[in-house]
């Protein structure tokens, strides 16, 4: 089975677990990722972090990073002054974002990714291959669903080059949403974000934020187990339904899978072992 793969990590929060990250990076890289993204926080506050994460994982693993970058920085020089930095050390791939506001609200030096996306393409042009976000069960802030796809076709319109999708467990959804794209002549890859199913209560606090639907099938299975403290029958039980969510995926025609590593080799080597994919793909 042939898919291409990409992970995605978040800038480790001490000092001493960059090392740890770097490992984890190489145990991943035995799958040939296209590329690896680095998250950028809430209100910018991971920024510096990113960056550094991002330029250690290209030097120590020769894996291609790609930062994401965020409406919610102090000012457009700071943008610049970053960009530029990612592309003087290598950098080829970004992953545009409006971001997650600070807690207590706030409004980033953009007020949306297109807006972001645009001023990266008027300073540097086609130097850097672009991914989006988007949602195919609902944008929690979005009005409706029509909305949701009038905003991300204006992010390909500003020169989206790919997108990555907020995880999901339906994949109805995954296809309904990419039919409706094609519809209105957005032509890109939209690559499904996969999330391994290995924690109930984080998954569900996740998903709450988010507006990620946990199906109740798998929900109820998935708590019963958490309360039960059956680690193993949970872990089991989350990997045989992120298995047969992929295979649905690759089998409907997906362009890839972009897996939701959380900082973890063990899940995603372990899904990608169960799918067949392997350096040969």
């Amino acid at each position: 089975m042939a898919c291409p793969v990409s992970f995605e990590f978040f800038p480790p929060f001490e000092p001493d677990q960059q090392a740890r990250l770097v490992g984890i990076a190489q145990s991943l890289s035995v799958l040939s990722p296209e590329y690896v993204s680095v998250t950028f926080g809430a209100g910018g506050s991971t920024r510096h972090r990113t960056k550094e994460t991002v330029l250690d994982l290209m030097a120590q693993t020769g894996l291609a990073a790609a930062p994401h970058i965020s409406c919610m920085a102090d000012d457009q020089s700071d943008i610049l002054e970053l960009l530029t930095t990612y592309q003087q050390n290598g950098v080829k791939r970004l992953v545009v974002l409006r971001g997650d506001r600070p807690s207590g609200g706030g409004r980033g030096v953009f007020p949306f990714a297109k807006d972001l996306l645009e001023f990266i393409r008027t300073h540097f042009g086609d130097a850097f291959h672009i991914e989006v976000a988007c949602y195919p069960e609902h944008h929690p802030e979005s009005r409706s669903p029509k909305t949701d796809l009038l905003h991300f076709k204006d992010k390909v319109d500003a020169g989206a080059d790919g997108a990555i999708t907020q995880y999901f467990f339906n994949p109805d959804a995954y296809f309904r949403f990419v039919d409706d794209l094609r519809a209105l002549g957005v032509e890109i890859p939209v690559v499904p974000g996969i999330m391994p199913i290995t924690n109930y209560a984080r998954l569900a606090r996740f998903s709450n934020t988010c507006g990620a639907e946990i199906p109740l099938w798998i929900a109820k299975r998935l708590e019963a187990w958490e309360q039960a403290e059956d680690e193993a029958s949970l872990k089991a039980f989350g990997h045989d339904v992120v298995v047969g969510l992929c295979e649905r995926l690759i089998e409907g025609g997906a362009p890839g899978l972009h897996f939701y590593t959380l900082n973890q080799a063990k899940p995603t080597l372990s899904l990608c072992e169960s799918l067949g994919l392997s350096h040969h793909t």
